[in-house]
């Protein structure tokens, strides 16, 4: 059996979400988040995640450590309808590539 959504790389979902086509949403636990995210993503834990707290019409890439999370988010998302793809590789591939990591203030942050 396929999976019914896409994988994208860090590189694909950084440009895409710095060009404003996708919204990353990262669904990690609150003190990885805290610790390190990409900027313009969003914060939903995987366990919190619902279609209901998502823009409309806005394409979405599902973000977490190494990937396993955040399929999970975008097998759920593409399931209800959501227009979704996973970050192959999650945020340690995104921080392994030299991307940016902010913290809550805005400093830099790391993958914890």
């Amino acid at each position: 059996m396929t999976s019914p959504r896409p994988e994208i790389t860090v590189r694909q979902a950084a440009d895409a979400s710095a060009a404003g086509q996708v919204l990353l949403v990262d669904v990690r636990e609150d003190d990885e988040w805290a610790a390190g995210h990409a900027p313009g993503a969003v914060h939903i834990p995987l366990a919190a995640l619902a279609v209901a707290d998502l823009p409309k019409g806005r394409p979405v890439v599902a973000v977490c450590r190494s990937g396993n999370r955040s399929a999970m988010a975008a097998d759920q998302l593409a399931q209800a309808g959501v227009e979704v793809a996973n970050m192959a590789g999650g945020m340690t591939a995104w921080a392994a590539v030299g991307l940016p990591l902010v913290t809550l203030d805005g400093s830099p942050g790391e993958i914890a």
